[in-house]
């Protein structure tokens, strides 16, 4: 039998204990259109996987955020069609950033339970160099926010360099779009009412940040496309001459 990296493997009871929810919170999702339906297999048994459970996690953070069952109704129809279970997972990262900063200081054993791995000292020196966490004494200073995220990257093929190159480019990008958005709609809030701007100031961080991961998601798999072909084509070429 596939693993549920694969195909759904997953019962309803296995899926809640997974997720850290009761049988009946995944029925009631369900009914309310937030969870996919589950593969009926064998004996109509229905059968849950890796996309579940990423949805699952995704609800949780949003709920923590403090929106409410409409709201996060909503923010899951906007979701573009076909995100895999890692494109849910960078959602609820980015969903995770809109709390304040979360940085706590933690034992060596507790920040490899929070990274939900065995870190080498290598790793330590990459999440460090990261500005995920830093040495305070025996202890370390953890930026829960971007730990997961650090973690993700410990396995990626990229230099050390090439990380921190790339999370240079995004901060200065991001914070000259956040200036020219918070210029945008500063005119929009500056004669309305004092519960109106707060109302509006509540509802704008989700949505843009939305919509920034979803423009910037869809122009990423352009550039990857287009560059994939053009390899593609110099390799015709070359195989050709």
């Amino acid at each position: 039998m596939k693993t549920d990296a694969e195909d759904p493997t997953l019962t309803i009871d296995e899926l809640a204990a997974r997720a850290g929810v009761t049988v009946r919170t995944v029925r009631f999702y369900g009914t309310k259109g937030l969870l996919p339906p589950p593969v009926i297999g064998p004996r109509r048994v229905g059968h849950y996987g890796r996309d579940h459970l990423a949805r699952l996690a995704l609800i949780e953070e949003l709920q923590q955020q403090g929106m409410t069952l409409a709201a996060i109704e909503r923010y899951m129809q906007r979701l573009p069609p076909g995100l895999s279970p890692d494109d849910l997972a960078i959602h609820r990262a980015v969903v995770a950033s809109w709390a304040p900063d979360a940085v706590e200081t933690v034992p060596r054993a507790e920040l490899e339970r929070r990274a939900g791995r065995e870190l080498a000292d290598e790793d330590v020196e990459r999440l460090a160099a990261m500005g995920v966490i830093g040495a305070d004494g025996e202890e370390f200073r953890v930026d829960i926010g971007l730990l997961r995220l650090g973690v993700r990257l410990l396995d990626m093929p990229l230099s050390q360099e090439a990380i921190l190159a790339a999370r240079k480019v995004l901060i200065e990008h991001s914070r000259a779009a956040a200036h020219e958005l918070a210029q945008l709609f500063r005119g929009e809030v500056s004669e309305r009412a004092a519960p109106d701007v707060k109302s509006l100031s509540s509802d704008m961080q989700p949505l843009v940040v939305q919509a920034l991961l979803t423009s910037f998601q869809r122009s990423l798999k352009e550039e990857l496309r287009e560059w994939a072909q053009s390899d593609v084509g110099g390799s015709d070429v070359g195989g050709s001459a």
